[in-house]
């Protein structure tokens, strides 16, 4: 790790600001982001990039988790199943993917972006489910944390993204109650990747800690603007961009073979 000089440290705390707000800002996170300007803009290896991008997450995602149950509280039980589930898969997850070849791994990236960008662009929101009304069995549950915890482990994101659709659709949990379980998964399963992607050395702190604090000064800023402008063509914006972040990753990926 090499320590930056002024000039970068402050482009990296603007830069880490500027991802917060706009994690705040969508309500998908700031890695979503991050890796793929880290890994486009600063020439990182996919690992690298996603490593360094788990640095920035796991404070702004700790900080938001202690809020998020200061009003939207859950049962421990289930919390901890999903959480404990999911970290042990990304934890085995996670060592595969410091292994894979950097154009693999981007690949992997690149098309998880675009099959996320086309289902925001063709599916129309759905009502609210009420609580219970699924017939699935609620034990079945912490294989929500499998699926999540695999996410995080391959690509250092993706497990609110894959974990709160199916709570809410699936097992007929309300939005509020969805998404303080996904933080339950999602939090501890960053730790876990940060900490495997950190010990095979795939983490630039020197850029990963300055971009986590700007991060948690502007991400309540990015939730609160949230709040205030039009659901869907921010939706509509963000998947644009998503969508063309992929395609440029995978053309990218071919290129570079």
């Amino acid at each position: 790790m090499h320590w930056l000089a002024l000039t970068d440290l402050v482009a990296t705390l603007a830069l880490g600001a500027a991802l917060g707000f706009a994690g705040g800002l969508f309500g998908i996170g700031g890695g979503i982001i991050a890796i793929p300007v880290l890994s486009l803009a600063f020439g990182m290896t996919q690992a690298m990039a996603q490593g360094t991008s788990l640095a920035m997450m796991v404070p702004v995602l700790l900080l938001g988790w202690w809020r998020y149950n200061r009003r939207h509280a859950v049962r421990w039980q289930p919390a901890l199943q999903i959480g404990a589930i999911a970290s042990a898969t990304t934890w085995l997850v996670a060592h595969v993917a410091t292994q894979l070849e950097p154009n693999i791994l981007r690949a992997v990236f690149g098309s998880f972006l675009l099959l996320l960008a086309l289902q925001m662009l063709l599916c129309k929101p759905s009502t609210a489910p009420v609580e219970g009304s699924s017939k699935l069995n609620i034990r079945l549950m912490p294989l929500v944390g499998i699926l999540g915890g695999a996410s995080m482990g391959l690509l250092g994101i993706g497990g609110g993204l894959i974990a709160t659709p199916i709570l809410t659709g699936i097992f007929g949990q309300r939005q509020t109650s969805a998404q303080s379980l996904s933080l339950a998964l999602v939090t501890p399963c960053s730790i876990i990747a940060l900490a495997t992607y950190g010990a095979a050395g795939s983490v630039e702190w020197s850029m990963g800690l300055p971009m986590a604090i700007g991060g948690l000064l502007t991400v309540s800023s990015g939730v609160a603007l949230a709040h205030c402008l039009p659901e869907r063509k921010m939706r509509f914006a963000f998947a644009w961009m998503i969508l063309i972040t992929s395609i440029w990753l995978l053309l990218r990926s071919i290129v570079m073979k």
